[in-house]
């Protein structure tokens, strides 16, 4: 009997299968759809045509914003620096102008911070749903030594890290158990500044990785969202068909996230992490490319390295070290909140 499956994304394994036929081979598929790869590369002849497409399927009180923020990062890890944005909204029966024109207030905010244009779509109301869904796809052309593919890492290389996770993780518990942990003895303004997050640091990573294509420090980088990092982790190496060894103690958690986790029960590793950039850099680049990170204020650290594919996955805590936790649905979701974007 086939098994049913959770709110979130599809097991690894089904997906995989899924994508091994895609439809009629065209050689100007230069990267096309595989687990753990962000974005599809298209040739053009002198220029490439790279595209995401993700939707934001929970309520979020800025859920236009989200959509937004979402589709550049996958362009960014890609090395193409997001240019151009369709949103397509199936919004529930009974939403009220004020409503809809929330959502495009968001929409053009997000589009603005970013330099993006909105350039079309589909909006229409549609029966069944309870919540707004906004569905995004994000385009951009970029000269062909600009891409970074996700496959790109190689043993030997360093894996950087930025900021400190999980960022979405830690404000969507500070939102959407306000009421509880407000109960349990919070006070108005931890919640408040742990929520803040989503703004600051924020969850765009297109500033890192614009400096680090900038740097041409970056063998591959990758987006670590629902699953949080160790999720992140196992997609890039299987994109790249390396093994990884991370160091545990190095990884930085912001101690809002972990104190809201812990709260829960929740693992840090396996929680939303949109927010962070996880890259993979050459040792004589690596350096300099965290220097370049601190002189912008952007917090890297260094939490491992790239092995051969026969080491494995392999997470060092302490002086004893374990096989990279595996999270089959993100830690958030075990709480029966709404399920998280890709």
């Amino acid at each position: 009997m086939s098994r049913p499956l959770q709110p979130g994304k599809l097991p690894p394994e089904l997906l995989a299968a899924l994508l091994t036929d895609a439809g009629t081979a065209d050689p100007r598929v230069l990267v096309g759809p595989r687990v753990g790869v962000d974005a599809a590369v298209l040739d053009f002849g002198d220029r490439l045509l790279v595209v995401t497409s993700d939707p934001i399927t929970f309520a979020a009180e800025e859920i236009g914003w989200y959509c937004v923020q979402v589709n550049a990062n996958d362009l960014a890890v890609m090395g193409a620096m997001p240019r151009w944005f369709l949103a397509t909204l199936l919004l529930p029966e009974g939403i009220t102008e004020e409503g809809v024109q929330g959502i495009f207030a968001s929409l053009r905010r997000a589009c603005r911070e970013l330099g993006i244009s909105l350039v079309g779509g589909h909006t229409e109301i549609t029966e069944g749903l309870d919540r707004p869904i906004v569905c995004g796809h994000m385009l951009v052309e970029a000269a062909r030594d600009e891409l970074v593919r996700s496959d790109g890492a190689r043993p030997g290389d360093r894996l950087l890290l930025t900021k400190a996770i999980p960022v979405e993780a830690t404000s969507i518990l500070a939102r959407e158990r306000r009421e509880e942990l407000r109960a349990r003895g919070w006070s108005a303004v931890a919640l408040d500044e742990a929520a803040a997050v989503l703004h600051d640091p924020g969850i765009s990573i297109v500033p890192e990785a614009r400096l680090a294509v900038s740097q041409r420090a970056a063998t591959a980088m990758h987006d670590p969202t629902e699953g949080g990092l160790a999720t992140g982790l196992r997609e890039l190496a299987g994109a790249s068909g390396v093994g990884l060894r991370v160091e545990g103690g190095r990884i930085p958690v912001d101690p809002r996230g972990a104190a809201l986790c812990a709260a829960f029960g929740l693992d840090p590793l396996g929680a939303i992490a949109s927010g962070s950039l996880l890259l993979t850099s050459p040792p004589e680049r690596a350096s300099a490319l965290l220097a370049a990170y601190a002189q912008e204020g952007i917090r890297c650290a260094e939490i491992g390295e790239v092995v051969a594919a026969e080491e494995g996955l392999t997470l060092i805590v302490g002086e004893g070290e374990r096989e990279l936790p595996l999270f089959a649905r993100d830690e958030i979701a075990r709480l029966g909140a709404p399920a998280m974007p890709d």
